[in-house]
Order: C-alpha cells, then structure tokens, then sequence
C-alpha cells in the first residue's frame, strides 16, 4: 500500500484539498476513488497512475469524469 501525501503551505494550507472541496461531489468522490485505486493497488492501470515522459520521476494520476480529465501531480 502506498502512503499519499499532499503538499501543504507553511501555514499549513492544501492547494489539493481546497481544489477538490471546490469541485461538485460527483467529481470529488471520483478522484478520491483514483486516489484509493492508486494507494491500495499494487499494479495501477495506466489508464489512472503513469510516469510522464522526458520526466525527472513525475508520475501523474488520472481521473476522468465525462468530458473532464483532473490530472494531479506527484513524485515517489
């Protein structure tokens, strides 16, 4: 399992979590949902955690609800 960490301001602000409190609830409960698939998944479908090209090691993971893709940013 992984841990998922989100990155936090000095003050102690989550640029994350503030974007997804903002979102319509559909949309947070699916990119919540990809984050679990990620975490708790040994082997993640590309189609939701990929390595990006031409990249230093960051990864992106992927939701996509309808017409809307949310790609969220990380590194290992």
């Amino acid at each position: 399992m992984r841990v998922i960490k989100f990155y936090r301001t000095e003050s102690g602000n989550c640029p994350v979590e503030d974007f997804l409190k903002d979102l319509p609830d559909k949309q947070s409960k699916k990119i919540a949902w990809t984050l679990r698939v990620v975490r708790d998944l040994e082997q993640v479908p590309t189609q939701y955690l990929k390595k990006l090209k031409s990249t230093d090691d960051i990864w992106e993971v992927r939701a996509t609800i309808g017409n809307n893709t949310f790609r969220l940013l990380g590194f290992f």
